[in-house]
């Protein structure tokens, strides 16, 4: 009989339709409803993009991509791999409970994002841990897999996809603009290693491609009083075409999946800037369940057994 572990791979969740938008917006916001204005505005960013984000489609296929490629690599032992959000149905917490019930005893978590923060990864792993002490599975969690060498080929990959949309002689002096979710500044005081693993992962990927040409930006920052992580996206851009650029490649590499912060963020918002600009932005494809993109994954989970 084959060893049985199980696979949580933990995601951050979006609505399936726009009567979830209100609900999900109230559960990131710790309970607290939206001001109907707040409301209004994501809704109509869900409609800007088709109406709904795929995140969960999409966290759906990498699962089950990754459990056939598990499967297949240690065909000694049967995976099971579930999906958990932090937002959304199934909740990380009704996940590790059907892991239970399915009589897991061994678990390893995975956190679909790559870079680790106390205050994004070590959120979701703690929702895990406390969920599983009531006879749960006994997990072991990735805590980072920004240097997993399929992650960093994949993503060299796309960038170079990317830089090709250009002619051959200028491709060397297109800037790249790695960006990723912002935090609070605070989190660097703290010791976080976020920030320094977004850089971690740029340097190794344009290493890779021997592209000097980089820098990072950061999208979502909270709307609070205190400092976020920076360059904002916008402002970076802005600054490159005040440099004299007018042509540039963004790699989303803090996120895995087409969702709202690619589809809208980028290729909307970040593209109407370009246009007024005069420039082009070309956007690197997102790895959603590319092979190789789904290898780094399963490297990460074999790396814990």
């Amino acid at each position: 009989m084959k060893h049985l572990i199980g696979v949580l791979v933990m995601a951050y969740g979006t609505p399936r339709r726009t009567e979830e938008i209100e609900p999900y917006y109230t559960h990131i916001r710790r309970g607290r409803p939206p001001e109907p204005h707040q409301l209004a505005e994501l809704v109509s960013r869900y409609e800007a993009i088709g109406g709904v984000s795929p995140l969960t489609d999409n966290t759906e296929k990498q699962a089950r991509g990754l459990e056939a490629l598990l499967n297949q690599r240690q065909p000694d032992t049967r995976f099971r791999v579930y999906t958990g959000m932090k937002h959304a149905h199934p909740f990380i917490d009704e996940t590790v409970n059907q892991m239970r019930d399915d009589c897991i005893e061994r678990a390893v978590g995975i956190v679909l994002a790559p870079h680790y923060s106390a205050m994004s990864v070590g959120t979701y792993i703690a929702g895990a841990e406390e969920a599983a002490k009531q006879d749960g599975p006994a997990f072991s969690f990735v805590q980072s897999w920004h240097l997993e060498p399929a992650f960093l080929a994949s993503t060299a990959a796309r960038v170079r996809d990317a830089l090709d949309q250009f002619p051959l002689g200028e491709r060397q002096d297109v800037p790249v603009v790695f960006t990723a979710h912002s935090l609070p500044k605070r989190i660097e005081e703290l010791g976080d290693p976020y920030a320094g693993q977004i850089r971690e992962s740029a340097a190794a990927v344009t290493g890779l491609l021997g592209h000097s040409k980089w820098s990072c930006g950061w999208q979502s920052a909270g709307r609070t009083p205190e400092p976020w992580l920076g360059p904002d996206i916008l402002e970076l851009i802005r600054a490159i075409h005040d440099h004299g650029t007018n042509k540039l490649v963004v790699c989303p590499i803090g996120f895995v999946s087409d969702h709202l912060e690619v589809l809208y963020d980028l290729d909307i918002e970040a593209q109407a800037l370009v246009k007024q600009l005069g420039m082009t932005l070309v956007r690197t494809k997102s790895p959603n369940d590319e092979p190789l993109f789904l290898q780094a994954l399963a490297d990460a989970v074999l790396r814990q057994i």
